[in-house]
């Protein structure tokens, strides 16, 4: 399937919950283990947040770097204010490790931090995230740090990848938000929905109307990629 019909796929199919359903019957013993050995880990987290453990914040920093840094940037557009929250983030981490129970997945609390340091810098209410980020004087492109392969890593790597890192960039921020926690992320529309604290439809929403934007940008890279096997 080639760049166009991978992203038409995305928006009519499974993303957004219309494909066929899962019963939690189907769950397999294996994914129940998985989803136990997840909550102990996070548990295993809390405790060492809870004891300040240097050398855990050590190694969540080298495991969180690259995703932390690539969902701000996303967010915000503008690297050196994204340098800026992932250096708050941490910091906040560090201060307020013991707010973390173990709950919940540590990268949906990691983000959501990073995410409240991006509304806070305007302090703006909540609903005005996309009215934040005016157009940066710095319109140098930049490279999406990336540590391992998501499912939307699969588009940004194509031949006309690139677009789609500049495509992201305009779509309204919360749109390109939720286009990056469920691509980039893997995160589910749930998860995704207690993150940014909206409703599912809003975020189903969003990233319909994300997907759709990109759809121009799709066939600017397909009839690119034509015209140039063309002229060869």
């Amino acid at each position: 399937m080639d760049f166009a019909g991978k992203v038409e796929k995305l928006i009519a199919g499974s993303v957004l919950g219309l494909g066929s359903p899962v019963c939690v019957g189907d769950m397999s013993a294996a994914a129940l283990q998985l989803a136990e050995q997840i909550r102990q880990e996070n548990v295993l987290v809390a405790e060492g947040l809870k004891r300040h453990d240097a050398g855990l914040i050590d190694e969540l920093i080298l495991q969180y770097q690259h995703r932390l840094l690539r969902y701000l940037l996303y967010l915000t557009g503008n690297r050196e204010l994204a340098e800026d929250l992932f250096q708050e983030t941490w910091m906040r981490v560090l201060l307020r490790g013991s707010q973390f129970n173990g709950n919940s997945r540590f990268d949906t609390w990691l983000f959501t931090i990073a995410r409240n340091l991006v509304i806070d810098l305007r302090r703006r209410p909540m609903a005005s995230l996309e009215e934040m980020f005016e157009k940066s004087e710095d319109d140098r492109p930049f490279e999406i740090p990336s540590q391992e392969k998501t499912p939307f890593d699969h588009l940004a790597t194509l031949e006309h990848g690139t677009l789609v890192t500049e495509a992201l960039l305009t779509l309204e921020p919360l749109q390109r938000e939720v286009l990056t926690l469920r691509f980039h992320e893997d995160m589910s529309l749930e998860e995704i929905a207690r993150l940014t604290r909206a409703p599912l439809s809003t975020v189903k929403s969003r990233l319909y109307r994300g997907l759709a934007a990109l759809k121009p940008h799709v066939a600017a890279a397909r009839a690119r990629s034509g015209g140039e096997q063309e002229a060869r």
